[in-house]
């Protein structure tokens, strides 16, 4: 049986636990009702890293947004932390995330049904999931744009210690925005954001007030909106 979770700080309160068939955004969104900011599920498998993070924002739905940056810049960072520094971890607009050009997962954001942009949400849900190790039916070359932590030298820490990392990195990462704005934030996304060939030649940027891509190419601006890839 896989281990738990390494220590956290107070904040994660109530910590729940499910065995590898579980849910953890649908459980998390289950538990925010009643249990508010703070609680925290994640699954227990060998082969996978999944969690998701209770938050109550103080701001409407559509500058809350952008939280879903900071959880996929947290796992970034979190693997990071553990993996071979010159192995490239990079995104895919605007959650997915590779390593060294391969998906291994993303993040995703869930807000409470009929939740609408100018509104505060009473909760929202920011999810995690990663493939730690390919499955036992894997066939390898089968699927060239997938790859996992592993296959990609990432076994040093087990998925328990990567689900606490990345949890510790998010609360950081929250509390800069909160504190300093969204600067810091989108710095540290966009250094990670490949380019396509639309954004060719463009000057990047987030909008504050949405979480929205704003390319920039001198005489034109164009917008990619966060709302569309999250599903919230």
């Amino acid at each position: 049986m896989p281990e738990g979770l390494p220590e956290l700080p107070p904040v994660f309160a109530p910590i729940l636990r499910l065995r590898e068939a579980g849910d953890a955004m649908a459980r998390a969104a289950a538990l925010a009702p009643e249990h508010g900011a703070g609680t925290l599920v994640w699954v227990s498998a060998y082969d996978r890293i999944e969690a998701a993070v209770v938050l109550e924002p103080e701001q409407a739905l559509a500058a809350a947004r952008p939280a879903l940056l900071a959880a996929v810049s947290a796992l970034a960072d979190a693997l990071g932390a553990y993996g071979p520094a010159e192995i490239p971890v990079t995104f895919a607009w605007p959650a997915l995330i590779k390593v060294n050009g391969g998906v291994v997962g993303g993040a995703r954001l869930l807000a409470p049904p009929g939740a609408t942009d100018d509104a505060v949400p009473d909760w929202l849900v920011l999810g995690i999931d990663a493939r730690f190790a390919a499955p036992v039916y894997h066939v390898p070359g089968h699927d060239p744009g997938r790859t996992s932590l592993v296959e990609e030298g990432f076994s040093e820490a087990s998925p328990a210690e990567l689900t606490a990392a990345w949890a510790r990195h998010l609360m950081a990462g929250l509390a800069d925005w909160q504190g300093q704005g969204i600067r810091r934030l989108a710095e540290r996304y966009l250094a990670r954001l490949e380019r396509v060939p639309e954004d060719e030649g463009a000057k990047r940027g987030i909008d504050p007030a949405t979480g929205d891509l704003v390319l920039d190419f001198g005489r034109e601006r164009r917008r990619i909106a966060l709302a569309e890839g999250v599903g919230a």
